[in-house]
């Protein structure tokens, strides 16, 4: 009877930790579409689709070879920037040990 509520603590711990990662590892997946949102937003001529999620250096390879003549403005900028600091959390935070473990059992993948 003395270990019961010793392995019910244990599990607990271990759910919400999983709860809390998986949240945030959402979140921040959802930013990157938002993040692609706002961009596609800011210059539809990119032809960015809404809902997924775009690589900032496919983005500028774009912007380079459809519009050479107009400047990145620095809302733009500004996105771009988000977009690979948010990517770079994101896999970083994927990669670490016991948040890897949360990542595989959950699906999520590398940006």
């Amino acid at each position: 009877m003395g270990f019961i509520p010793l392995f019910i603590t244990a599990g607990g711990a271990c759910l919400l930790f999983f709860l809390t990662v998986r949240n945030n590892l959402l979140r921040k997946l959802n930013l990157q579409k938002e993040l692609t949102a706002n961009l596609n937003q800011s210059s539809p001529e990119l032809g960015l689709v809404p809902g997924e999620i775009a690589k900032p250096e496919e983005i500028l390879e774009k912007w380079k070879n459809q519009i050479p003549s107009k400047e990145i403005t620095k809302d733009m900028g500004n996105i771009l920037r988000g977009l690979k600091v948010n990517r770079y959390q994101y896999n970083q935070l994927i990669k670490k040990a016991p948040y890897n473990w949360v990542a595989k059992i959950g699906g999520f993948q590398p940006i």
